[in-house]
């Protein structure tokens, strides 16, 4: 493609609309190709192994996109959080604690779920963890199709609680789902880390340092043993999030700062290929009736469909309404309790992390972690659903509060509402008024005569 097209192509992957889009194609695709003749071939290719044998390398597609590709998602995800942390909504602790709140509601309260259903059946608990997980690209992509008219701090609550969401995600994996560590190889990841950290603080310019570097990194952890994707956070947590002032480039007006310049470049790396071939990868699941019946019968699978739907709405919702009566934090004054309800349910849609989570917590028994790929799809759906009915309504009530705001019926440059007090706004209005019931007067006399409006001299 020419630059131009290049450019284009990259600035519409940085939307949030486009990168869900792409991810629920892939997802989509991936169920068709599955459950259709196609899927001794889809099969082939998922589990073709590519790769150096002598560096412990030689993976399978789908291990390379949850391993490799994910690494990238999530180092995306690092610079977000790095960036509300010093510049976002999570830098004022007063402002963060209600969505830090339900975030935190939000993971334990899906968690409990799975484990009350899954205690009460004699499933197996290691998932528990699967419905804990907020899929930021899915979410947002919902609210920005629907919420055409929802005020922007709705976006900032579901982004800080998504961050929050995803370090926790991020702890989840490294402390639970990292069974043997290889302590020399993640002291050498940890080596790696550190002179990618002195390389950002001595102001060390040019990506065919960094670059080789993190790939060097990310061999290391996952060599280590513990999920490569946290070499991605780590290396985005470490980027500068302010503008520079030693720097003469960034300190200029309008530049960005390190992390944005980066994530301008890597986002659309992420949202264009790194997540939809994952999900082409992870989503791969036969749909057949008894795997669906299993879904709402199996205590694992039931586990996974109520924690994602029940179990975030309540957690969130719930954790935000006691963290508001109880404690200090306040609600937004541009949001209202139902919008807290509306991301509460896009809260369950669980998608990426919660299939690697899903991946990761049944190595052993692969039948469990393909019932559970579908009882993640199935939960997430419910909850897209639930909260695209919600944000329809919410989306009616503030563009009529807006059309409110912005009427001006006597055409006089100023809205209608801040005009209630003014007397003579009341006069014009009644003359504007008046003359409408003659104008309705007048072409209800003309319809009874039978006289053409346009022939009527008057």
């Amino acid at each position: 493609m020419s630059l131009p097209e290049r450019n284009f192509v990259a600035d519409a992957l940085r939307t949030e609309t486009v990168g869900g889009v792409l991810l629920l194609a892939a997802a989509v695709l991936a169920v068709i190709m599955s459950n259709t003749p196609l899927s001794p071939a889809y099969d082939a290719v998922r589990d073709f192994r590519i790769g150096p044998e002598s560096l412990h390398l030689s993976l399978s597609l789908a291990n390379w996109g949850k391993d490799g590709l994910l690494a990238i998602f999530f180092f995306v995800a690092g610079i977000e959080l790095k960036r509300e942390l010093v510049a976002g909504e999570l830098r004022s602790p007063s402002a963060a604690a209600l969505p830090v709140v339900a975030a935190v509601c939000g993971m334990l309260t899906p968690a409990l779920v799975y484990f009350v259903v899954n205690t009460a059946g004699k499933g197996d608990l290691h998932g528990w963890a699967v419905p804990t997980a907020t899929d930021i690209a899915f979410a947002l992509a919902v609210l920005a199709v629907i919420g055409t008219s929802l005020p922007s701090a709705l976006r900032a609550f579901l982004l800080t609680l998504a961050v929050v969401d995803d370090l926790g995600a991020i702890l989840i994996i490294a402390i639970f789902y990292t069974t043997t560590v290889d302590l020399p190889m993640l002291g050498l990841a940890f080596v790696g880390l550190f002179v990618f950290w002195l390389l950002i603080r001595k102001r060390v310019r040019g990506w065919y340092i960094y670059v080789p570097l993190a790939l060097v990194i990310w061999g290391f952890m996952h060599a280590s043993h513990v999920h490569a994707t946290i070499a991605g956070v780590a290396m985005g947590l470490m980027l500068r999030c302010t503008k520079d002032a030693h720097s003469g480039e960034e300190a200029e007006e309008g530049k960005e700062s390190q992390a944005e310049h980066i994530e301008h470049l890597v986002r659309p790396v992420s949202a264009g290929l790194a997540v939809p071939l994952f999900a082409l990868f992870a989503a791969g699941v036969p749909l057949t009736g008894a795997a669906m019946r299993g879904v709402f019968t199996s205590p694992e699978t039931l586990g996974v469909v109520l924690g994602l739907f029940v179990g975030k709405v309540v957690g969130v919702f719930g954790g935000s309404w006691l963290a508001a009566r109880f404690t200090r934090a306040e609600l937004n004054p541009e949001l209202a309790w139902a919008d807290v309800f509306a991301v509460a349910c896009l809260a369950g849609i669980g998608f990426t992390v919660s299939l690697l989570i899903g991946e990761l917590a049944f190595p052993a028994n692969p039948v469990i972690a393909d019932n559970t790929k579908a009882a993640v799809m199935v939960g997430s759906l419910i909850s897209a659903v639930a909260a695209g009915i919600v944000l329809k309504i919410r989306n009616a009530k503030y563009r009529a509060l807006c059309d409110d705001e912005e009427r001006d019926e006597d055409l006089d440059g100023i809205p209608d509402m801040y005009l209630q007090d003014d007397p003579e706004y009341h006069v014009r209005m009644a003359a504007i008024l008046e003359a409408k019931a003659a104008e309705h007067r007048r072409l209800a006399q003309l319809a009874r005569s039978g006289t053409n409006d346009d022939d009527d001299p008057a």
